[in-house]
């Protein structure tokens, strides 16, 4: 049970961090901007490793977001009441 509460704690932090990379500051920086990639119709399994990274950040940063609020307040208060 230890094992499984760690590798949540740690999937959590990590879709955390995914979730709140600026576009601005980071991502434009590196040319990850969602806004700058514009795939072709179609783009299949041959798509690149950054056209896939792309979208796995557009994708948690637009499904996540708001289901991050309400799990974050969980884990919050399961740590303030059981420590």
């Amino acid at each position: 049970m230890y094992l499984i509460g760690n590798f949540f704690y740690v999937s959590l932090l990590l879709i955390n961090a995914i979730a709140v990379l600026s576009e601005d500051r980071f991502l434009a920086r590196i040319n990850l901007s969602p806004s700058s990639y514009d795939p072709a119709f179609g783009a299949g399994s041959d798509a690149s490793i950054k056209a896939k990274i792309i979208n796995l950040i557009a994708s948690v940063r637009t499904l996540m977001r708001i289901p991050l609020i309400g799990i974050n307040t969980l884990v919050i208060v399961y740590g303030l009441f059981f420590g």
